[in-house]
Formats: C-alpha cells, sequence, structure tokens
C-alpha cells in the first residue's frame, strides 16, 4: 500500500476507508497522563484495549514490558507472547473461562482475575482444587452504581475473602471503575466522580483489612478520574486506556482538546445529494462503529466529526447518518438544496473523528501512521475479541 505522508503535507490517494494515527498525538498524549500521575506514588496499568496493538502499548513504556489491563484473554495471550507478563484480566471471571486463565498461569503469566460474588469464587475455588498453579483475585467494587461490583461497605468482601483463602486462591485487594465519569457535564463533576472512585475503594479496603484480609492492591481506572483527581490517597494503581487516542465522548467531558485526538478514519467522497445538502462518503458503520456516545452530550457529534484532509474541523460538518459501507456527511444543523454537498468534488478525501476509540479502531486491522517526521509504518493490531 502507498504510505501517507506528513500530517502537514500532501497525503496519496490512499485506498479507503481506513484508520490513520498521528504518532506525534499519541506520543503528546501518553506525556500528559504520565507527567499527572508522576506527582503520585502509585503504578500506571494502562488499558490495552484501546489499541491492541504492540506499537502503541510499547510506548507507554519507553519500549518495555510494564503491567497492564486487559479485557479479554485473547488480548491477555497475545500481549504475554509479546513479553508482557503482569496481566490484570479487568472483566469478572466465570467458569468457562478458568481453563484459558490456568494455561497463562502455567505458561508464566503473572495474571491476576476479578470477581464479585460469592458464587463466582466458590466456583473458582473449586475450580482451583484441580490445579497446580495458584490464581490471584482483585474484588471488584462498584463505587458509583455504573456496572458491577460489590457495594463498598457489602459484608459480602469479607465472606467472598474467606472463601477465597480458605480455597487456596490468593486475594490481592480491590478494583473499580468510575463509569460515572463519561456522564459528567464539567471538569468539577469529574472530580467529584474521581472521589467517589477513591472513597469507595478504599473503604473496602479497610473493610477487608479490619476483616484480617491483607490488601496490597487498591486499583482505580477511568481516563477522566486518572486526569482530574485531586489526589490518590490510599491508592497503589491507575488504570486509564482511551488517553493514548482520546475521542469526540473525551472532547465533550472537557478532557482533551479536539487537536489531541490522535485517531482518525480517512475516507472518500463518493456521491452527492445536493438537493438534500449532503455527501456521501465510503465510510459507514463498518468503518466508524454505530459508537453514538455523544448523543447525550450537549453537542451532538453525529457517527463522527468530520476534517479536512489533514484533520481540521471543517465548519460543522458531522456524519449524520450511516448505513453498512455509506456516511451521509451534512451540517450538524441541517440543510437544503445546494449547500455543503457543492463543495467537495467526487474523489475528495476527508477525515472522520471518532465517537468512541475503541469502538471505530476495532473496525480495522491496524493503523496507518502518520507523523510529523514523515514516518509512515503500519501498526497491526490484535483482531476480534
Amino acid at each position: 500500500m502507498d504510505q501517507a505522508q506528513s500530517q502537514n503535507g500532501p497525503l496519496p490517494m490512499l485506498e479507503t476507508p481506513l484508520l490513520l494515527l498521528d504518532r506525534d498525538r499519541l506520543d503528546a498524549n501518553v506525556a500528559r497522563m504520565r507527567g499527572r500521575l508522576s506527582a503520585f506514588s502509585l503504578t500506571l496499568r494502562p488499558h490495552v484495549k484501546t489499541s491492541k496493538c504492540l506499537a502503541v502499548v510499547e510506548r507507554l513504556f519507553d519500549g518495555g514490558r510494564g503491567p497492564i489491563t486487559v479485557s479479554t484473554l485473547a488480548e491477555a495471550d497475545f500481549f504475554f507472547a509479546a513479553g508482557y507478563r503482569d496481566i490484570l484480566y479487568a472483566v469478572g471471571i466465570v467458569a468457562n473461562k478458568f481453563a484459558h486463565a490456568a494455561a497463562l498461569l502455567r505458561a508464566g503469566a503473572a495474571l491476576t482475575l476479578i470477581l464479585d460474588s460469592l458464587d463466582a469464587a466458590h466456583a473458582l475455588v473449586a475450580y482451583a482444587a484441580t490445579q497446580e498453579q495458584q490464581f490471584s483475585v482483585l474484588l471488584e467494587i462498584d463505587c458509583d452504581g455504573h456496572r458491577s461490583g460489590l457495594a463498598p461497605a457489602s459484608p459480602l468482601l469479607a465472606q467472598i475473602a474467606a472463601v477465597l483463602r480458605d480455597g487456596g486462591v490468593r486475594l490481592l485487594g480491590v478494583m473499580t471503575h468510575a463509569g460515572s465519569s463519561y456522564d459528567s457535564r464539567s471538569t468539577a463533576e469529574i472530580t467529584r466522580c474521581a472521589r467517589l472512585e477513591r472513597d469507595g475503594v478504599r473503604q473496602a479496603a479497610a473493610l477487608l483489612e479490619a476483616a484480617g484480609f491483607p490488601v496490597e492492591t487498591v486499583s482505580v481506572g477511568s481516563t477522566p478520574t486518572a486526569l482530574f483527581a485531586e489526589d490518590f490517597d490510599g491508592i497503589t494503581e491507575v488504570r486509564a486506556g482511551v488517553f493514548v487516542f482520546f475521542d469526540l465522548v473525551m472532547h465533550g467531558l472537557g478532557v482533551c482538546r479536539i487537536e489531541d485526538i490522535a485517531l482518525s478514519v480517512l475516507t472518500t467522497v463518493i456521491g452527492r445529494q445536493a438537493e438534500k445538502g449532503w455527501v456521501i462518503v465510503d465510510a459507514g458503520w463498518m468503518a466508524l462503529s454505530r459508537d453514538r456516545g455523544t448523543a447525550k452530550q450537549p453537542l451532538d457529534q453525529g457517527y463522527g466529526l468530520v476534517c479536512d484532509v489533514h484533520g481540521q474541523p471543517i465548519d460543522g460538518l458531522i456524519v449524520s447518518a450511516v448505513n453498512q459501507e455509506h456516511g451521509i456527511v451534512s451540517h450538524r444543523a441541517g440543510g437544503g438544496p445546494g449547500g455543503d454537498a457543492l463543495r467537495f468534488p467526487i474523489g475528495t478525501q476527508l477525515r472522520i473523528l471518532p465517537n468512541h476509540a475503541c469502538a471505530t479502531a476495532a473496525q480495522f486491522g491496524g493503523y496507518h501512521v502518520i507523523a510529523a517526521d514523515g514516518a509512515m509504518p503500519f501498526w497491526p493490531r490484535l483482531s476480534g475479541r
């Protein structure tokens, strides 16, 4: 495939749709998170589900192999094979995944699992009795009612801890995720979510310690709270993922600027409907995803914000509707005859900034990387699960 040139120079006419990654923005985003957390005595355990890409994750550790978070055991396999040993599988473990987790442990992975119920604890203990490897577990805490987890003051915490201890499963500590931060309307609200996240997981840790169960790990994580928390007292590690790319949801929260978004979809104008003020492009939901995360924010970005080929937003144009392989570009305020549809000749190439970087990246097999120095490698990513 032809290689794209500098983000500030011309891009050759590439076959579209394809996924572009601005390497310099990526590096700046990583530096921002590192700088933010450097003042605190804790570990960054990045969530690699966003990129699923070795080249991206290596930049988080200056080429080394630090601790990571995964959302699937396939990700754990992929990154363990590349030398990442310390892995947190941050989705509640169930019996049909025990054998896969055990295989990773036998291969030498330092894999940590999470759970939040007596049923899961009893099942894991029963399975562990048949294995030679010791399983390690964090208890998931619900700090904000957003998703799964145990209440910070739940009596089940000590009961589950006892089941694990008596069954030979190592309890490392507790973890939580402030998912409600994604619904915030101001940085003040994000800061409040960060306090709830911190206080909830610390309360759970204190309850366990008071019951005689040592707590080694107190883990929190979301990109908004990682960047806006007032302090991390009592926290040992932070998990965050989408900060490497950022996206329109993060921009809508006030977490990043438009010019921080490192990911975009390159697309080509394939048709126009002048009477409707539409431009038709070859990036539908198979390229952009169906994610509509900005729909509940003050500024709805449709299925993505339209930019010129150099990544500069164009006068409020969004992808307002999608079919499988077609996207409809129009002005967010609506349009009539002529208008925006006449601005772009057939064959014009545009870039679409994504609502949700994780979902859009998942539509592609890798990243066509652009940078100010003209470098243009292709970075493959793990596809599927």
